[in-house]
Protein backbone atom coordinates (compact mmCIF):
# COMPACT_ATOMS: atom_id res chain seq x y z
CA UNK A 1 0.00 0.00 0.00
CA UNK A 2 2.94 2.47 0.81
CA UNK A 3 4.32 1.98 -2.63
CA UNK A 4 1.33 2.29 -3.98
CA UNK A 5 0.25 5.54 -2.37
CA UNK A 6 3.84 6.94 -3.83
CA UNK A 7 3.52 9.23 -7.10
CA UNK A 8 6.93 8.81 -9.17
CA UNK A 9 8.70 12.33 -9.98
CA UNK A 10 8.34 13.65 -13.47
CA UNK A 11 10.30 16.94 -12.48
CA UNK A 12 12.90 18.28 -10.56
CA UNK A 13 12.86 21.78 -8.71
CA UNK A 14 16.17 23.61 -9.20
CA UNK A 15 16.40 25.63 -5.44
CA UNK A 16 19.76 27.53 -6.62
CA UNK A 17 19.56 30.82 -5.18
CA UNK A 18 15.30 30.88 -4.31
CA UNK A 19 16.36 32.57 -1.13
CA UNK A 20 18.58 35.00 -2.28
CA UNK A 21 16.54 36.81 -5.02
CA UNK A 22 18.77 40.37 -4.89
CA UNK A 23 22.03 37.96 -5.40
CA UNK A 24 20.05 36.35 -8.54
CA UNK A 25 20.47 39.55 -11.07
CA UNK A 26 24.21 40.36 -10.17
CA UNK A 27 25.23 36.94 -10.45
CA UNK A 28 23.67 36.40 -13.72
CA UNK A 29 25.25 39.03 -14.88
CA UNK A 30 29.06 37.56 -13.63
CA UNK A 31 28.09 34.05 -14.74
CA UNK A 32 27.27 35.42 -17.98
CA UNK A 33 30.24 36.82 -18.95
CA UNK A 34 32.34 34.58 -17.28
CA UNK A 35 30.71 31.93 -20.04
CA UNK A 36 31.12 34.75 -23.00
CA UNK A 37 35.30 34.40 -21.97
CA UNK A 38 34.46 30.69 -22.04
CA UNK A 39 33.34 30.71 -25.44
CA UNK A 40 35.27 33.17 -26.91
CA UNK A 41 39.24 32.37 -25.74
CA UNK A 42 38.29 28.76 -26.14
CA UNK A 43 36.84 28.95 -29.42
CA UNK A 44 39.93 30.88 -30.17
CA UNK A 45 42.10 28.48 -29.26
CA UNK A 46 40.09 26.03 -31.20
CA UNK A 47 40.76 27.75 -34.09
CA UNK A 48 44.10 28.55 -34.17
CA UNK A 49 44.74 25.31 -33.54
CA UNK A 50 43.52 24.21 -36.85
CA UNK A 51 44.26 27.42 -39.19
CA UNK A 52 47.96 27.90 -37.77
CA UNK A 53 50.31 24.78 -39.36
CA UNK A 54 53.21 25.43 -37.01
CA UNK A 55 50.26 23.99 -33.97
CA UNK A 56 49.72 20.97 -35.71
CA UNK A 57 51.21 18.73 -32.83
CA UNK A 58 50.39 16.64 -30.20
CA UNK A 59 50.54 19.39 -27.71
CA UNK A 60 48.04 21.64 -29.30
CA UNK A 61 46.14 18.98 -30.88
CA UNK A 62 45.36 18.00 -26.86
CA UNK A 63 44.78 21.89 -26.06
CA UNK A 64 42.65 21.80 -28.90
CA UNK A 65 40.29 18.96 -27.55
CA UNK A 66 40.72 20.48 -24.05
CA UNK A 67 39.42 23.75 -25.22
CA UNK A 68 36.12 21.97 -26.65
CA UNK A 69 36.17 20.04 -23.57
CA UNK A 70 35.63 22.76 -21.97
CA UNK A 71 33.01 25.14 -24.04
CA UNK A 72 30.77 21.37 -23.94
CA UNK A 73 31.18 21.20 -20.02
CA UNK A 74 30.00 24.75 -19.21
CA UNK A 75 27.35 24.77 -22.04
CA UNK A 76 25.77 21.59 -20.33
CA UNK A 77 25.05 23.43 -17.39
CA UNK A 78 25.12 27.06 -17.31
CA UNK A 79 22.72 28.50 -19.79
CA UNK A 80 20.53 26.38 -17.25
CA UNK A 81 21.93 28.22 -14.26
CA UNK A 82 21.70 31.56 -16.30
CA UNK A 83 17.47 30.39 -16.75
CA UNK A 84 17.32 30.10 -13.17
CA UNK A 85 18.53 33.18 -12.07
CA UNK A 86 15.84 34.42 -14.00
CA UNK A 87 13.12 32.34 -13.34
CA UNK A 88 10.91 32.31 -10.47
CA UNK A 89 10.28 28.69 -10.83
CA UNK A 90 13.38 26.73 -11.67
CA UNK A 91 12.38 23.15 -12.75
CA UNK A 92 13.93 20.73 -15.17
CA UNK A 93 12.25 17.39 -16.29
CA UNK A 94 13.45 13.81 -15.01
CA UNK A 95 14.65 12.85 -18.57
CA UNK A 96 16.51 16.40 -19.39
CA UNK A 97 18.09 16.26 -15.39
CA UNK A 98 19.76 12.89 -16.59
CA UNK A 99 21.26 14.19 -19.76
CA UNK A 100 22.55 17.15 -18.25
CA UNK A 101 23.78 14.82 -15.27
CA UNK A 102 25.56 12.58 -17.88
CA UNK A 103 27.27 15.33 -19.77
CA UNK A 104 28.93 17.10 -17.01
CA UNK A 105 30.26 14.58 -15.58
CA UNK A 106 31.23 12.99 -18.70
CA UNK A 107 33.52 16.21 -19.27
CA UNK A 108 34.86 16.20 -15.78
CA UNK A 109 35.96 12.51 -15.91
CA UNK A 110 37.00 13.26 -19.66
CA UNK A 111 39.33 16.20 -18.49
CA UNK A 112 41.06 14.37 -15.49
CA UNK A 113 42.16 11.42 -18.29
CA UNK A 114 43.62 13.95 -20.94
CA UNK A 115 45.01 16.06 -18.30
CA UNK A 116 46.76 12.67 -17.53
CA UNK A 117 47.63 12.37 -21.56
CA UNK A 118 48.86 16.19 -21.57
CA UNK A 119 51.32 15.37 -19.08
CA UNK A 120 52.69 12.01 -21.10
CA UNK A 121 53.18 14.27 -24.05
CA UNK A 122 55.14 16.72 -22.00
CA UNK A 123 57.06 13.91 -20.52
CA UNK A 124 58.19 12.50 -23.72
CA UNK A 125 59.12 15.66 -25.00
CA UNK A 126 61.35 16.80 -22.17
CA UNK A 127 62.74 13.44 -21.19
CA UNK A 128 63.11 11.61 -24.43
CA UNK A 129 63.17 14.47 -26.97
CA UNK A 130 65.07 12.77 -29.82
CA UNK A 131 62.32 9.63 -29.64
CA UNK A 132 59.56 12.21 -29.55
CA UNK A 133 58.25 12.85 -33.41
CA UNK A 134 58.11 8.47 -33.14
CA UNK A 135 56.23 8.10 -29.99
CA UNK A 136 54.16 10.77 -30.36
CA UNK A 137 52.68 10.77 -33.86
CA UNK A 138 49.13 10.45 -35.57
CA UNK A 139 48.38 7.35 -34.78
CA UNK A 140 49.25 7.45 -30.96
CA UNK A 141 47.90 10.63 -29.93
CA UNK A 142 44.80 10.65 -31.73
CA UNK A 143 43.91 7.42 -30.41
CA UNK A 144 44.89 8.40 -26.93
CA UNK A 145 42.39 11.69 -27.23
CA UNK A 146 40.07 9.48 -28.04
CA UNK A 147 40.00 6.96 -25.41
CA UNK A 148 40.11 10.30 -23.04
CA UNK A 149 36.94 10.93 -24.53
CA UNK A 150 35.38 7.82 -24.50
CA UNK A 151 36.51 6.46 -20.91
CA UNK A 152 34.74 9.69 -20.00
CA UNK A 153 31.40 8.97 -21.67
CA UNK A 154 31.50 5.25 -20.76
CA UNK A 155 32.04 5.89 -16.87
CA UNK A 156 29.30 8.92 -16.85
CA UNK A 157 26.99 6.08 -18.50
CA UNK A 158 27.32 3.66 -15.86
CA UNK A 159 26.85 6.36 -12.97
CA UNK A 160 24.21 7.90 -14.26
CA UNK A 161 22.22 4.61 -15.61
CA UNK A 162 22.62 3.56 -11.55
CA UNK A 163 21.27 6.84 -10.62
CA UNK A 164 17.95 6.84 -12.65
CA UNK A 165 17.18 3.54 -12.07
CA UNK A 166 16.92 4.88 -8.23
CA UNK A 167 12.75 5.46 -7.27
CA UNK A 168 12.15 9.14 -6.69
CA UNK A 169 9.26 9.30 -5.02
CA UNK A 170 8.88 12.09 -2.71
CA UNK A 171 11.30 14.98 -2.76
CA UNK A 172 11.73 16.80 -5.70
CA UNK A 173 13.36 19.99 -5.05
CA UNK A 174 17.10 19.82 -5.79
CA UNK A 175 19.22 22.04 -3.68
CA UNK A 176 21.62 23.08 -6.19
CA UNK A 177 22.08 25.17 -9.40
CA UNK A 178 21.77 22.34 -12.02
CA UNK A 179 21.26 18.26 -11.42
CA UNK A 180 24.12 17.58 -9.34
CA UNK A 181 24.71 13.69 -9.15
CA UNK A 182 25.05 14.18 -5.32
CA UNK A 183 22.12 16.36 -5.18
CA UNK A 184 19.89 14.42 -6.75
CA UNK A 185 21.20 10.93 -5.15
CA UNK A 186 20.02 12.85 -1.54
CA UNK A 187 16.42 12.51 -3.38
CA UNK A 188 16.36 9.11 -4.12
CA UNK A 189 13.94 6.79 -1.27
CA UNK A 190 15.59 3.98 -1.95
CA UNK A 191 19.20 2.77 -0.46
CA UNK A 192 22.26 4.00 -2.86
CA UNK A 193 25.00 2.65 -1.69
CA UNK A 194 25.72 0.78 -4.86
CA UNK A 195 25.66 4.27 -6.73
CA UNK A 196 28.12 5.67 -3.83
CA UNK A 197 30.21 2.87 -3.64
CA UNK A 198 30.36 3.00 -7.89
CA UNK A 199 31.45 6.72 -7.38
CA UNK A 200 33.82 6.03 -5.08
CA UNK A 201 35.37 3.12 -7.92
CA UNK A 202 34.83 5.99 -10.60
CA UNK A 203 36.84 8.41 -8.24
CA UNK A 204 40.02 6.79 -7.81
CA UNK A 205 40.10 5.77 -11.48
CA UNK A 206 39.35 9.18 -12.91
CA UNK A 207 40.97 11.51 -10.12
CA UNK A 208 43.50 9.24 -7.71
CA UNK A 209 44.82 7.49 -10.90
CA UNK A 210 45.58 10.75 -13.28
CA UNK A 211 47.02 12.41 -10.33
CA UNK A 212 49.60 9.70 -10.08
CA UNK A 213 50.65 9.91 -13.11
CA UNK A 214 51.16 13.65 -13.29
CA UNK A 215 52.60 13.57 -10.17
CA UNK A 216 55.20 11.15 -11.17
CA UNK A 217 55.41 12.86 -14.70
CA UNK A 218 57.12 15.96 -13.39
CA UNK A 219 58.95 14.17 -10.98
CA UNK A 220 60.98 12.74 -14.27
CA UNK A 221 60.15 16.30 -15.89
CA UNK A 222 61.75 18.24 -13.39
CA UNK A 223 64.77 15.83 -12.47
CA UNK A 224 65.15 15.94 -16.31
CA UNK A 225 65.53 19.57 -16.28
CA UNK A 226 67.64 20.13 -13.52
CA UNK A 227 70.08 18.30 -15.39
CA UNK A 228 70.64 20.57 -18.04
CA UNK A 229 73.77 22.45 -17.98
CA UNK A 230 72.68 26.00 -18.89
CA UNK A 231 70.05 28.36 -17.48
CA UNK A 232 68.54 29.48 -20.55
CA UNK A 233 68.39 25.42 -21.51
CA UNK A 234 66.75 24.74 -18.37
CA UNK A 235 64.05 28.06 -18.90
CA UNK A 236 63.10 26.75 -22.42
CA UNK A 237 62.21 23.05 -21.23
CA UNK A 238 60.63 24.55 -17.96
CA UNK A 239 58.15 26.83 -20.52
CA UNK A 240 57.03 23.95 -22.28
CA UNK A 241 55.23 22.30 -19.63
CA UNK A 242 54.79 25.53 -17.27
CA UNK A 243 51.14 26.44 -18.92
CA UNK A 244 50.16 22.05 -18.15
CA UNK A 245 51.21 22.44 -14.99
CA UNK A 246 49.40 25.38 -13.82
CA UNK A 247 45.69 24.06 -15.44
CA UNK A 248 46.82 20.76 -13.55
CA UNK A 249 47.48 22.91 -10.08
CA UNK A 250 44.41 24.84 -10.81
CA UNK A 251 41.98 22.67 -11.52
CA UNK A 252 42.50 19.74 -8.68
CA UNK A 253 43.17 22.62 -6.50
CA UNK A 254 40.11 23.83 -6.83
CA UNK A 255 38.43 20.57 -6.26
CA UNK A 256 41.05 19.68 -3.15
CA UNK A 257 39.66 23.13 -1.82
CA UNK A 258 35.84 22.17 -2.73
CA UNK A 259 35.75 18.99 -1.19
CA UNK A 260 38.21 19.54 1.86
CA UNK A 261 36.65 22.71 3.68
CA UNK A 262 35.37 21.44 7.40
CA UNK A 263 31.53 21.59 7.39
CA UNK A 264 29.85 24.24 10.10
CA UNK A 265 28.55 21.93 13.06
CA UNK A 266 26.22 25.83 13.40
CA UNK A 267 22.86 25.83 12.17
CA UNK A 268 23.07 29.59 10.96
CA UNK A 269 26.65 28.95 9.99
CA UNK A 270 25.66 25.92 8.49
CA UNK A 271 23.03 27.15 6.38
CA UNK A 272 25.34 30.36 5.14
CA UNK A 273 27.89 27.47 4.44
CA UNK A 274 25.18 25.69 2.15
CA UNK A 275 24.68 28.74 0.09
CA UNK A 276 29.00 29.53 0.25
CA UNK A 277 29.28 25.48 -0.92
CA UNK A 278 26.83 26.17 -3.81
CA UNK A 279 28.15 29.48 -4.91
CA UNK A 280 31.88 27.55 -5.05
CA UNK A 281 30.75 25.20 -6.94
CA UNK A 282 29.14 26.86 -9.57
CA UNK A 283 32.39 29.06 -9.79
CA UNK A 284 34.86 26.28 -10.15
CA UNK A 285 32.37 24.85 -13.30
CA UNK A 286 33.27 28.36 -14.82
CA UNK A 287 36.62 29.39 -13.46
CA UNK A 288 38.39 26.32 -14.75
CA UNK A 289 37.55 26.52 -18.07
CA UNK A 290 37.43 30.58 -18.19
CA UNK A 291 41.32 30.60 -16.72
CA UNK A 292 42.86 27.97 -19.36
CA UNK A 293 42.82 29.66 -22.33
CA UNK A 294 44.37 32.88 -20.29
CA UNK A 295 47.13 30.55 -18.86
CA UNK A 296 47.43 28.76 -22.31
CA UNK A 297 47.77 32.25 -24.45
CA UNK A 298 49.65 34.32 -21.44
CA UNK A 299 52.72 31.54 -20.87
CA UNK A 300 52.74 30.25 -24.51
CA UNK A 301 54.82 32.30 -27.39
CA UNK A 302 53.51 30.12 -29.75
CA UNK A 303 49.50 30.58 -29.20
CA UNK A 304 50.06 34.44 -28.81
CA UNK A 305 52.24 34.37 -32.00
CA UNK A 306 49.14 32.30 -34.41
CA UNK A 307 46.39 34.97 -32.21
CA UNK A 308 48.36 37.92 -33.73
CA UNK A 309 48.57 36.35 -37.21
CA UNK A 310 45.02 35.40 -36.73
CA UNK A 311 43.64 38.75 -35.83
CA UNK A 312 46.40 40.17 -38.60
CA UNK A 313 44.80 38.46 -41.73
CA UNK A 314 41.29 39.48 -40.35
CA UNK A 315 42.64 43.25 -40.63
CA UNK A 316 44.35 42.83 -44.06
CA UNK A 317 40.85 40.70 -45.14
CA UNK A 318 38.73 44.07 -43.93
Amino acid sequence: MEGANQSTVAEFVLLGLSDHPKLEKTFFVLILLMYLVILLGNGVLILVSILDSHLHTPMYFFLGNLSFLDICYTTSSIPLVLDGFLTPRKTISFSGCAVQMFLSFAMGATECVLLGMMAFDRYVAICNPLRYPVVMNKSAYVPMAVSSWVAGGANSLVQISLAVQLPFCGDNVINHFTCEILAVLKLACADISINVISMGVANVIFLGVPVLFIFVSYIFILSTILRIPSAEGRKKAFSTCSAHLTVVLVFYGTILFMYGKPKSKDPLGADKQDVSDKLISLFYGVLTPMLNPIIYSLRNKDVKAAVRNLVGQKCLIQ
